[in-house]
């Protein structure tokens, strides 16, 4: 496998940020990383008339990153983890994406805020930017779970983003012992089933090759191969809970343009929805 070496861990004082971060400690153990904690305080140069008040609401925002920051190096001596914080000004978004560009990090990881049914359905857009825009692989961790590596749910849709997963995904469970559950949703209304039942067999049929050819590729590998009907991101976070799985590995399709700044909807509602970490993996650079 090829290890994740360089680990750059995005926090903002959130019990769910936290949790990334120890779950980024184990990451590193396992594969001897380097990590970098990251906190970006925005600053707003044009909201303040008076030169004094600005200073002071400036100083406010990175003592309160410091705070962070000291908290996570609290945590990492618990995690006998040694870490590289880094205290940046300006937009999260931005500074995260330019921290792992300029160090040529190979992951980055966030944590998962809010348990209501909007902030499920919407990915937070510090987030969700950074899943779109950057080249490195994300993992997005809820606040309560724990990542492993030997039981793994990949979805697929027979794309190219979903041959980059599998590839992960074999990589990893070749590396850990790890066992991989397939799958392909097919998603259609009962209407369209009903109107065109020979053309949702053509997609079931479809959806058996992609599976089945990702567990031919991962000969000698524990590799289930399933095919399921229903909404794809609720059949995939169910399945997740059923098979107890570790982690979900999955492609993330480009953009271009205005789009750039939206997730695929399925890709937002897996993250915000998973009872376990979401492993969003790019193309190999």
């Amino acid at each position: 496998m090829s290890k994740y070496r360089k680990i750059l861990v995005a926090v903002d004082g959130s019990e769910s940020g936290k949790n990334a971060f120890r779950q980024a400690c184990r990451i590193a153990r396992d594969d001897k990383s380097w990590i970098t904690v990251i906190t970006a305080m925005p600053v707003f140069p044009d909201q303040f008339d008076v030169l004094s008040t600005k200073e002071k609401a400036t100083r406010a925002l990175l003592e309160e990153g410091e705070k962070i920051l000291t908290e996570i190096i609290r945590v990492a001596k618990e995690e006998d983890t040694i870490i590289r914080p880094a205290l940046k000004e300006g937009s999260p978004f931005e500074m995260i994406l330019e921290t792992a560009e300029e160090g040529n990090y190979d992951l980055i990881v966030m944590g998962r805020r809010g348990k209501s049914r909007i902030e499920k359905t919407l990915v937070g857009n510090v987030a969700a930017g950074v899943i779109v825009h950057s080249r490195r692989d994300v993992l997005v961790v809820p606040k309560d779970a724990e990542l492993g590596w030997g039981n793994i749910l990949l979805p697929t849709d027979g794309s190219k983003y979903s041959g980059f997963a599998a590839e992960k995904a074999m990589e990893i469970a070749t590396s850990y012992g790890g066992k991989i559950t397939v799958v392909s949703v097919v998603d259609v209304t009962d209407e369209f089933s009903a109107q065109a039942p020979e053309a949702v067999e053509e997609l079931i049929r479809k959806a058996h090759a992609f599976t089945e050819d990702i567990r031919k590729r991962g000969n000698g590998l524990n590799i289930t191969a399933l095919v399921k009907e229903g909404e794809t991101y609720e059949v995939i976070t169910k399945l997740a809970g059923e098979c107890l799985s570790n982690v979900i590995v999955m492609g993330s399709h480009g953009r271009t343009g205005v789009r750039r700044f939206l997730i695929g909807n399925v890709t937002e509602k897996v993250i915000g929805y998973a009872p376990c970490p979401v492993l969003v993996v790019k193309e190999s650079r």
